[in-house]
């Protein structure tokens, strides 16, 4: 019965996202369409729509997947007037627990898994549509398939040892519960798989800016490149993660915002940065972890990121005195990936196969780029490896990897503790309706 309540809901959420807020494009009408019209005889406007409707759903969970990660982490406070469970559930105060039923793990999965079903959807009706040609065919499912495999990593971040569901192709017959390494396994494939459609492939279909400079077959492969090198640092497969990264738009001469983004605007049905809140807020804050501007080095630009407040911000014996600020406004783009992050992947990989000294290129590359002067600590992998951890914690502040870097590296003991009775999760729960399905 759990089952099919969520296959049921699932399929409600993803036709709202493929049909609503899509980013400047026709929109359809709700009473109307049905998953067999899309994908049996699409046109190439419905094609394009899906497209945009898998974009534009991406976003949806994003700053609650930023939230998460960031409390648990221990980069940011967030503060509310009217979820204590950011205070409670999250640092893990007293006797709390993560709930399997609460918002913080239900609606980011849910989001990420009806954007892999728009993928799917996508697939099927580029499979079917007689106004494309193969290579054009091509085109919309290497991009399926890279969305799909991002998504489901997402997911698997949040979830880790717990595992995900990799067998969604047809959501009423989902496969099983699978373990992180197959998790991971998975997704590499689908990454895969997505790279050999789009080097056989020609894009026909628009994205948003979000994808600019990347919005062609070309591109979208670098893009799907450079996930695929997160995905391989992950499972600690070095060698392909150099490989990856130089399929992508890795550049150590780069400037370090290059990148995929989740694009926002202020648009008439198009969506707003979430993860926003202006300097100095109250009731709804985010505020920097104290720990982020005391272990900082002198003269490091990034404390920009945690900017000062006029007044302290407190909430169930959490305070700070020092906002988020990272995205500046309401319509700031997110990153997916972007090239600072390549340059530590690269770092990172270049460490785990002792060639130590492109290492320290690498972060003195980082380091001088943030007013700070060359590494001048002991060359060993060790000491390497805790300095790059260092520097993706500045230079990645609130783009979802601190926690997740800390976990794999054995390292969360080491993240600061604000009461004796806190946690540090190693990851959450199956939602309570995948639990046991």
């Amino acid at each position: 019965m759990q089952k099919k309540i969520f296959s049921n809901w699932l399929t409600m959420l993803s036709l709202t996202i493929i049909f609503a807020g899509c980013l400047k494009v026709e929109k359809y009408d709700l009473n109307t369409p049905t998953t067999d019209v899309i994908t049996q005889n699409p046109t190439v406007q419905e094609l394009n729509n899906l497209v945009t409707g898998t974009e534009s759903s991406m976003r949806l969970g994003i700053s609650t997947y930023l939230d998460d990660v960031g409390v648990i982490g221990r980069e940011m406070y967030r503060f509310s007037g009217s979820e204590p469970r950011w205070t409670t559930d999250l640092p893990g105060g007293s006797n709390s627990t993560l709930d399997s039923n609460a918002f913080y793990i239900i609606n980011p999965w849910g989001f990420a898994y009806a954007d892999v079903k728009n993928a799917y959807l996508l697939q099927q009706a580029a499979a079917n549509c007689k106004l494309i040609t193969d290579a054009q065919k091509k085109g919309y499912t290497g991009y399926a398939k890279t969305l799909i495999g991002f998504q489901m990593l997402m997911n698997l971040t949040l979830t880790y040892n717990n595992g995900i569901r990799t067998d969604v192709s047809d959501f009423d017959k989902r496969g099983p519960i699978v373990s992180k390494d197959d998790g991971l396994t998975y997704i590499a494939s689908m990454l895969d798989a997505g790279k050999d459609d789009l080097t056989a492939g020609e894009v026909i279909f628009p994205l948003s800016p979000g994808f600019a400079g990347f919005d062609d077959a070309p591109g979208l492969i670098k893009f799907n490149r450079a996930l695929a090198a997160r995905v391989a640092v992950y499972r600690q497969n070095w060698a392909d993660a150099l490989t990856d990264l130089d399929a992508s738009f890795f550049s150590l001469l780069g400037g370090f915002n290059t990148g995929v983004y989740y694009n926002f605007s202020a648009a008439t049905g198009d969506q707003l940065n979430a993860f926003y809140f202006a300097q100095n807020s109250a009731g709804e804050v985010r505020a920097a972890h104290p720990s982020y501007a005391v272990d900082i080095e002198a003269n490091d630009d990034r404390i920009s990121k945690a900017t000062l407040r006029t007044a302290p911000v407190s909430q169930n014996d959490y305070t700070s005195d020092r906002d988020v600020w990272v995205y500046t406004s309401n319509t700031a783009p997110i990153p997916i990936i972007r090239n600072e992050e390549l340059i530590l992947i690269y770092a990172e990989a270049k460490i785990q196969t002792n060639d130590l000294p492109s290492a320290v290129t690498a972060l003195n590359k980082i380091r001088t780029s943030h007013n700070l002067p060359t590494y001048s600590g002991i060359v060993s992998q060790d000491a390497l490896i805790t300095e790059m951890l260092k520097q993706r914690r500045y230079s990645l502040f609130c783009e979802g990897h601190r926690w997740v870097d800390m976990r794999r590296y054995n390292r969360l003991s080491e993240l600061p503790l604000d009461h004796p009775d806190d946690d540090i999760w190693t990851e959450f729960p199956l939602p309570a309706l995948e639990a046991g399905n």
